[in-house]
């Protein structure tokens, strides 16, 4: 099919949809670890890239190759690269485009995992991060060395829906010859397309909006074939592979994203403007709200303000842990993006590996509860939380 002659809900239903000699109509599941040869000549032919053909799975596989394609036609990249989880795909994205001696400038606003992967593992391998504003671009120009290779962000960040102007810091990026990696997870295509504000590389955990219902792990990493290069040939030394049974759940999965995007954004928008007005909720972080700081250039560069929904309690650490412990329905988890709302104390859970002095300067305090709102009855989302507040 003829890709940039549909919209994104179509895309997302029929875009990477290979066929086997059987012609079937739901997508197949490849589960094999290796692909057959029909002589030496073409073994060495396909291992060598000189003729197309799959291989092994650690890299090439059909199932994982649909997921890949459907992906880089909702994001409108030239390349998708699979992996694991999306930490993988982070990592994957990491080793590819830098090396030993380069520097990266990233937000501060990022999933406590992201930030030990920059300062606890890439560090020890001869890379350095500095970490600025996810607001300021001011700050992201200031912090550019001679050696900087990369940025990072997440926007909306985790868990307090910061918003990064990507059009601003991208057009910093390309002035001074550095490629920009947007984590869009909380998103996904269907609300924000970062390739089209001049991003370089977006990355996914398709764990979250992508599965939609807490299933299976899996990332991606995507970009233009050239910068993508780097990436794929980590991932087929390294092997933090996506499984095809994983990219079968997936596929299936974004099916109905749209649908859920939208959902998930109605639901949240209203549990938003609830929590405003409850005694005990001091601030509510969702983009959204006209209260969000962001709120007009997440208008701008997103569809909706998205699934996530982040508030501060009054009274601290007790306070939040008897919000979470006073629900009978929802989820007590730091996943996200499920159908099922999930609710977590960042500052002990996803934030909680990190050093107290770098939770303060992302914002994260003790009181913070972050609500990744589902597809449940939006009454009973707040009758849930009302028990705690």
């Amino acid at each position: 099919m003829s890709e940039e002659n549909y919209q994104l809900e179509t895309l997302a239903i029929r875009a990477g949809s290979l066929r086997s000699q059987f012609n079937e109509h739901s997508e197949a599941l490849f589960l094999t670890s290796s692909f057959m040869s029909d002589s030496a000549a073409q073994a060495a032919a396909r291992f060598s890239g000189a003729e197309p053909g799959y291989i092994y799975s650690r890299f090439t596989n059909p199932t994982v190759a649909m997921f890949e394609e459907r992906l880089a036609a909702l994001e409108g990249a030239e390349q998708c690269v699979a992996t694991a989880s999306g930490m993988s795909a982070i990592l994957a994205c990491c080793m590819g485009v830098l090396k030993a001696g380069d520097h990266v400038v990233a937000s501060r606003s990022l999933f406590g995992a992201t930030v030990n992967l920059f300062v606890g593992i890439l560090k020890k391998f001869g890379i350095e991060t500095t970490f600025v504003s996810a607001t300021d671009v001011s700050e992201w120009a200031a912090a550019v060395l001679p050696n900087t290779r990369l940025f990072f962000l997440e926007t909306p960040s985790n868990p307090l829906t910061e918003v990064s102007d990507i059009a601003a810091i991208a057009a910093v990026a390309k002035q001074r010859g550095v490629l920009l990696a947007v984590d869009n997870c909380f998103c996904s295509p269907i609300l924000q397309r970062p390739f089209d504000l001049g991003a370089d590389i977006v990355i996914h955990s398709a764990t979250k909006y992508l599965d939609g219902q807490g299933r299976v792990l899996g990332g991606a990493v995507l970009g233009s074939k050239k910068v993508m290069e780097g990436v794929f040939q980590f991932l087929r030394t390294a092997g933090p592979t996506l499984s095809a049974f994983n990219a079968w759940v997936i596929l299936k999965g974004m099916e109905t994203l749209k649908l859920r995007m939208e959902a998930h954004s109605a639901n949240a928008l209203q549990l938003a403007q609830w929590l405003e007005k409850q005694p005990n909720v001091a601030r509510v972080f969702y983009p959204g709200l006209l209260s969000h700081p962001q709120h007009r250039l997440a208008m701008q560069q997103q569809k909706t303000g998205g699934g996530i929904v982040a508030f501060e309690v009054k009274g601290g650490k007790e306070a939040a842990w008897r919000v979470i412990d006073a629900t009978q329905m929802i989820s007590i988890t730091a996943n996200l993006g499920d159908t099922k709302s999930t609710i977590t104390h960042p500052a002990t859970t996803t934030h909680a590996r990190i050093t107290p002095e770098a939770r303060a300067a992302a914002g994260i305090t003790d009181s913070l509860l972050r609500i990744g709102v589902g597809l449940e009855a939006v009454s009973d989302i707040q009758a849930d939380l009302a028990r705690g507040l």
